[in-house]
């Protein structure tokens, strides 16, 4: 076991024996038992734990309380066996609802100590910031903190860590983070960075190993986790829809026009294609770095979806599940040419929400090397999606389409 395991272990048998009503000897000394069938019997005896009691009855005054005490000790042992994770999460944008997801399916699918500074700048009446209950709930703990602050981050971390396990999303304070961990020797550090890095290609996905804009800043970050010498590997996010998502216009973008009867403006001929991955999708794929740390050290992989999807077919998709028919809402699409709109002067409200070219990235490699499934399809989370959509009201009242109607303008 790691040193951060041994902290981890050592600050549960604290919290359980508080619980079990144990006194532990000594904590600072502590060795870890050996682990032989999941903190079988011999390992959670007294002499193995060097516990004692004023009263000679060391798990209680009665077998009921025994019984309480016990599960309450295998139950934090057994968290702090699998060890401890840091999230550092963003205020909110096209990865907000990363942290949401990740933070859950390590606790309660991993077992680990989570602990998660989040940036005080995010909208906490929104989701997923508004869910967080479902966060404590499941252990997890919440700090909140101005991460542009100069010393908030060494702040926040005051109490936190060694952790084994470092998840980096966000790019406010990404190489203090960096810097802080690296004395930790964490077993992973996963930064989550982006897809939009790439350069197009003309035909086929995007792969890791493609072109990249050498000035990307997110691409200078996973630089940098290198060079501190981490555990590292890097996560490159694409288009995330929800549940409790942050940045909905990726889908709502076509359903405000459907729903509206309003011209659809689709670039070239609707052919090019992208990837919408749902955030538990990509939060698990995140999460399979647990179990897989030397596969995963210093790799980069594509965080999206395995399905790509044309721009015409999200059309269709959507007036589908929204109740209309696909055939007649095909009759209200306008295909236009990018390269006819250079060097002109156009709003930015409503425009188009992906690439105007095809710009789709490949997850095959986190399948093979994680051994990642995405478990989700959009076809089917578009029922949930639309039906979330229509409570919140989102196909009443008017919308932005200040950039449809200045492209119209210039076909004419």
């Amino acid at each position: 076991m790691g040193r951060s395991g041994q902290h981890a272990v050592t600050a549960a048998l604290a919290a359980a024996a508080a619980v079990a009503g144990v006194v532990l000897v000594s904590s600072t000394s502590f060795a870890a038992p050996p682990l032989t069938s999941g903190f079988g019997a011999p390992a959670l005896g007294a002499t193995a734990l060097g516990a004692s009691t004023t009263s000679g009855a060391a798990w209680g005054s009665s077998a009921t309380e025994a019984a309480g005490s016990r599960s309450a000790m295998l139950a934090v042992l057994a968290m702090a066996a699998a060890g401890a994770a840091l999230i550092v999460q963003n205020k909110g944008g096209g990865h907000g609802e990363l942290g949401y997801h990740l933070a859950l399916k390590l606790a309660k699918d991993k077992g680990l100590k989570v602990t998660m500074i989040n940036d005080s700048a995010a909208k906490k009446s929104k989701p997923p910031f508004n869910s967080y209950a479902d966060l404590e709930a499941a252990g997890v703990e919440v700090k909140w903190v101005a991460l542009a602050e100069e010393g908030a981050l060494a702040s926040a971390m005051e109490g936190v860590g060694p952790c084994d396990y470092v998840f980096d999303n966000q790019n406010v304070c990404t190489k203090d983070v960096q810097k802080a961990v690296a004395a930790w020797s964490p077993k992973a550090y996963a930064y989550v960075s982006s897809g939009g890095m790439y350069k197009p290609v003309k035909a086929g996905p995007l792969l890791e190993t493609g072109d990249v804009k050498e000035d990307n800043e997110q691409l200078s970050l996973e630089k940098s986790a290198a060079d501190a010498g981490l555990a590292w590997s890097a996560f490159r996010p694409q288009y995330i829809y929800g549940p409790k998502t942050n940045k909905p216009e990726y889908l709502d973008w076509f359903l405000d026009r459907i729903t509206r009867g309003a011209p659809i403006l689709v670039p070239g001929d609707g052919s090019g294609f992208t990837t919408l991955t749902n955030a538990e999708d990509a939060a698990s794929m995140l999460a399979s770095v647990v179990g897989k740390e030397a596969e995963a050290k210093g790799q980069v992989f594509n965080c999206a979806s395995d399905v790509l999807v044309s721009h015409i077919e999200v059309v269709d998709l959507c007036a589908k599940v929204a109740g209309k028919d696909a055939a007649e809402v095909r009759k209200t699409v306008v295909y236009y040419d990018p390269a006819a709109l250079k060097g002109k002067e156009l709003p930015k409200g409503g425009k188009f929400p992906f690439r105007e070219t095809s710009f789709g990235v490949s997850a095959d490699k986190a399948k093979s090397v994680l051994g990642w499934t995405p478990t989700h399809k959009l076809e089917e989370d578009m029922v949930w999606y639309v039906a979330e959509y229509k409570r919140l009201g989102k196909d009443q009242g008017d919308i932005e389409r200040s950039w449809d109607e200045a492209v119209l303008a210039t076909m004419k």
